[in-house]
C-alpha cells in the first residue's frame, strides 16, 4: 500500500470522531511495521486519549513499535492539554517515521510537534492528501485561521420555492430528512435561529431523533422580544452577522448551522460569512406562504431520500 492509502485510511477512522471531539480535530492513525498493519486508532471523544496515543495502546505487540512507520491526518500535538502531548510518546517508543496529512494550525502545536520529532530523528513526511485532510476537518480549519465558527445554512422548501407556508404547522419534508436534519443538528457544535423562528415555531433545537449530542441553541433577537426562553439557550442582540460570529467564536463555538426564517438567512447570505448551503426539497406546491432564497450558485451534488432531495453548496 502507498502513503496516500494509509491516509485514507486514517480519514477514515478519524471521521467517526463527527460531533464528539469539538472542538478538537478528527484524528486518525495506522501504525506499519514492514508493510504491515499492527496498530489503528482514532479520536474517539473530547477529553479521551488522541490517536496517536490510542493506536500505540492498542497496538498487540508493541516490540513491533520500534522503527515502525506511524501514519496520521494531524499534526502529533506538543503539549499538555486535557491529555499528554503525543509527540513525546511517538519518541518513547523508538518510531522511525510519520507521515502526516496536515500541520495544526492551533499555536499551542503549530510546527512544535514536528519539531519534537525531527530532533529525536524521526523522518517527518508532510502534506500526504493535504486538501482531503482539511476537508475533513474544515470546521477545525475554519476556526482557527479565521477565527470564526464554520457556518452552514439550511433551509426546506416546496417545488415552487415556499420554505414558510401560511398553514401551520406544516412539514414540508418527509421523514428521512426530518431524521437527517437532527444528524446534522448532532454534527454541529450550534444551532441558530432568529426570533420569528422561535416566536412561531417554538423549536426544541435538539437532536432528538438522533443518536449524538445536543447542539448549542444560539437565538437572534435584534428587537428584545424574548423573555422566556430556556437558560441554556444563548441569547444575542447583535446588529450584523460578524458580531454574532465574533460572539460564538468567543464562547469556542466551532460550527453552528443556520436554521433560521427567511431574515435570518438572508443576513447571512449577504455578508458572505458563511461556508455550505444545504437545501432540502419537497415535490409540493404550497403556493401561499414566505419564499425561501433563491440561491444561484452551482450546485456540488445532490442526494434523493424517497421523493425528496438534498442539494449541497460549497462556498
Amino acid at each position: 500500500m502507498t502513503d496516500e492509502q494509509y491516509i485514507r485510511r486514517c480519514l477514515e477512522l478519524a471521521s467517526h470522531g463527527l460531533g464528539r471531539t469539538r472542538p478538537n480535530p478528527m484524528v486518525g492513525c495506522v501504525i506499519v511495521k514492514d508493510g504491515e498493519v499492527i496498530s489503528e486508532g482514532y479520536h474517539q471523544m473530547l477529553g479521551q486519549y488522541h490517536a496517536e496515543r490510542n493506536a500505540i495502546l492498542n497496538c498487540k505487540y508493541p516490540e513491533k513499535l520500534e522503527g515502525s512507520t506511524l501514519y496520521c491526518n494531524l499534526e502529533p500535538c506538543s503539549h499538555f492539554g486535557l491529555t499528554p502531548p503525543c509527540a513525546t510518546l511517538i519518541v518513547e517508543h523508538k518510531i522511525g517515521k510519520v507521515v502526516c496529512c496536515n500541520d495544526d494550525p492551533n499555536p499551542k502545536v503549530n510546527g512544535r510537534g514536528f519539531e519534537i520529532l525531527q530532533a529525536a530523528g524521526i523522518e517527518v513526511v508532510r502534506h500526504v492528501l493535504e486538501e482531503e485532510g482539511r476537508w475533513l476537518n474544515r470546521r477545525f480549519f475554519t476556526f482557527q485561521e479565521k477565527h470564526r465558527p464554520y457556518v452552514i445554512l439550511k433551509w426546506a422548501q416546496s417545488a415552487d420555492g415556499i420554505m414558510d407556508p401560511e398553514t401551520r404547522p406544516y412539514w414540508i419534508t418527509n421523514a428521512f430528512l426530518k431524521q437527517l436534519s437532527h444528524r446534522w443538528r448532532s454534527e454541529e457544535a450550534a444551532i441558530l435561529i432568529g426570533s420569528n423562528t422561535c416566536q412561531n415555531d417554538h423549536p426544541q433545537l435538539n437532536a432528538r431523533l438522533w443518536a449524538g449530542d445536543n447542539p448549542q441553541p444560539v437565538v437572534l433577537d435584534r428587537s428584545h422580544r424574548l423573555n422566556d426562553i430556556p437558560e441554556h439557550w444563548l441569547l444575542l442582540d447583535c446588529k450584523t452577522i460578524d458580531e454574532v460570529l465574533n460572539v460564538l467564536y468567543e464562547q469556542k463555538i466551532q460550527s453552528v448551522i443556520v436554521e433560521g426564517g427567511r431574515k435570518v438567512l438572508d443576513a447571512f447570505l449577504e455578508s458572505g460569512l458563511y461556508d455550505e448551503v444545504r437545501i432540502l426539497e419537497a415535490p409540493v406546491n404550497l403556493e401561499h406562504g414566505i419564499k425561501a432564497p433563491e440561491y444561484k450558485n452551482s450546485c456540488h451534488h445532490k442526494e434523493t431520500y424517497g421523493d425528496n432531495t438534498v442539494s449541497y453548496y460549497y462556498v
